[in-house]
């Protein structure tokens, strides 16, 4: 893979052209007409080519220069409250620096696929293919320095095909990316959204016409980031990602950041005080084949720091103890537990609270990283939180959230799901994506935090978790399942409320 500096790309921008340089051209220029006058040349032909050696040689100068119009920055942003709050935010700090265009993905269209960005493509070619010549696309807690990033897109040959990231690679083949390259799977790069990414808008038509003449192929949308990079990329007949050491995931107040364009917070936002335990609801969805293997894992680690926690089983078993919901046990699926779940938690037979948290077994998890998460939300609104997926989304699908990292449910969405009388088609349906074809049916949104994993560590690349404080993984195989949760998700709880409180969010 490349890098800018690898294809030995170098900037030479007309906006830093200093006085003094500009007063050596025009003196070259007073002098270089009067010498060809007196070799017999008219002065309109003298004018002419001392005009235009001067021009191309201004020029190749200043080949690279970019004006900030041309530049057009999509925020990822969502249609929850909150992350509508911060998404305006980073507008704001855009704006205060210059003036570019500004768009929030959540409010461009009705169209719920458009957060997975390709079916969005047609709409960016047809609005900015003809004006601008570069779309970036930045995540919520993205810090950019416009000035330097500027510098760095001048570098560029903007009427090329070109697409910028700061690149992540798999270290062993993932259930995630449907292992693919498994031979190689460090080879393919794709782009930390984090750090913000950016295509040139040769490419972005290029694509929009491929997106509307050829449906996209992919029923499931998993790691956007890998899928995005995977058709960019076309089998090698499209442009793999190009590495720019300036987009940066690490702090802004980093010594390491100084030479970078783009920024990352590594603290998650504090919109409050944590939420008390009394008010999540915790249900462990089990089976008697994992009473012994799974569910001690579970009273070993984060059993302790949930005050309501139930677990739901196919058999009663008064040690745990368990609950028998009266739904057969399922393979795969789950969907009649999950909605037994949903009916019980609104019931009086367990205490009533404000959120809901359903995982699985083998789901390991921080209640009090999840305590603090849930500060920045509001119980009172229908609010369905957790990693978000997709199912066919550019032929009108729905998003859900995967089950195997947690599904966080506000008080309000089960409510409203219940009261629409959306019900399983069978017992072992998937309980998450029917939950997410109800909630698309109700048109309420589903929230996607990054910091859920329906996957192990070993899953995800070793510079996505650098940047972040994860509440979930999911899935014992091949690990030790208690050593990674007192890695991963293991607090020294005081210390990390200190942290916490240090980057506090004004709402």
């Amino acid at each position: 893979m490349d890098s800018l500096q690898d294809l030995g790309v170098v900037s030479c921008n007309c906006t830093e052209l200093d006085k003094m340089t500009v007063f050596f051209y025009l003196f070259i220029y007073l002098f270089f007409i009067p010498c060809l006058w007196s070799c017999g040349l008219s002065l309109i032909v003298v004018v002419v080519r001392a005009t235009g050696f001067i021009w191309t040689f201004l020029c190749s100068q200043c080949h690279s220069s970019l004006n900030l119009r041309e530049i057009v920055f999509v925020i990822q942003s969502q249609s929850n409250t909150f992350h509508v709050r911060q998404a305006e935010r980073r507008r704001e700090d855009l704006l205060k620096q210059k003036q570019p265009v500004v768009l929030l993905l959540h409010s461009l269209s009705e169209n719920e696929g458009d957060w997975s960005i390709l079916p969005l493509l047609p709409y960016l070619s047809h609005s900015f293919g003809k004006n601008s010549s570069w779309i970036v696309f930045l995540e919520e807690e993205t810090n950019v320095k416009l000035i330097a990033l500027i510098k760095v897109l001048a570098k560029v040959d903007k009427n090329k095909e070109w697409f910028l990231g700061k690149p992540l690679f798999d270290e062993e083949s993932t259930i995630i990316h449907h292992y693919a390259f498994a031979e190689n799977p460090s080879i393919f790069k794709y782009p930390d959204f984090a750090a913000s990414w950016a295509l040139s808008t040769p490419l972005v038509v290029r694509l929009a016409k491929k997106v509307k003449e050829e449906p996209l192929k992919s029923d499931f949308t998993i790691d956007l980031k890998h899928e995005v990079a995977l058709y960019i990329w076309d089998n090698g007949k499209g442009p793999h990602l190009t590495a720019v050491p300036e987009l940066c995931t690490v702090p802004e107040d980093s010594p390491q950041a100084s030479h970078c364009a783009t920024t990352v917070s590594k603290k998650p936002p504090l919109c409050g005080e944590p939420v008390n335990k009394e008010d999540i609801f915790v249900a462990v969805k089990t089976c008697k084949k994992f009473h012994s293997e799974r569910v001690p894992v579970i009273k070993k680690t984060w059993e302790k720091d949930a005050l309501f926690l139930e677990y739901y089983s196919d058999h009663a078993d008064p040690s745990i103890p368990t609950i028998n919901l009266g739904v057969p046990n399922t393979e795969r699926g789950h969907c009649g537990k999950t909605f037994a779940i949903l009916q019980r938690f609104l019931s009086s037979a367990v205490p009533d609270t404000k959120w809901l948290l359903v995982v699985d077994d083998d789901t390991l998890i921080s209640i009090p990283r999840l305590q603090v998460l849930l500060s920045c939300y509001d119980s009172s609104e229908p609010v369905s939180l957790g990693e978000r997926y997709g199912y066919g989304l550019s032929q009108g699908g729905y998003s859900y959230i995967t089950g195997g990292g947690g599904m966080v449910f506000s008080r309000e969405a089960v409510v409203r799901l219940l009261k629409s009388g959306c019900k399983c088609y069978s017992n072992d349906a998937p309980d998450d994506m029917v939950l997410g074809m109800c909630l698309n049916a109700l048109g309420l949104p589903v929230t996607h935090s990054p910091l859920f994993h329906q996957a192990r560590p070993e899953d995800y690349a070793r510079d996505l978790l650098a940047h972040q404080v994860p509440i979930s993984f999911h899935k014992h195989w091949n690990i030790d399942p208690i050593a990674v949760f007192n890695k991963w998700l293991k607090d020294d709880f005081t210390a990390s409320q200190d942290e916490l409180k240090s980057a506090k969010t004004e709402l």
